[in-house]
């Protein structure tokens, strides 16, 4: 594969990776117990966390990256 298809390829699994691990953790001001500050949407999260959840969809991608790779290394 050459570098622009990796970097393309690569960017497209991080990204759909990321809205698989978007969800994960989530709480709503309901759910954590919290009060809902005024203007702030019921379903808005409390805490997204979204440098932790970056860095693990980062990791997953590689992964997923590797394997692809490997398979088409090995596949010819």
């Amino acid at each position: 594969m050459t570098a622009p298809m990796s970097i393309a390829v690569y960017f497209t699994i991080w990204w759909i990776v990321l809205f698989a691990v978007l969800p994960f953790g989530v709480k709503s001001p309901d759910e954590a117990g919290s009060a809902l500050p005024p203007g702030v949407d019921a379903g808005a999260p409390v805490a997204p966390m979204l440098a932790r959840k970056a860095l693990w969809t980062t990791i997953i991608s590689a992964l997923l990256f590797a394997a692809l790779d490997a398979y088409m290394v090995w596949a010819g």
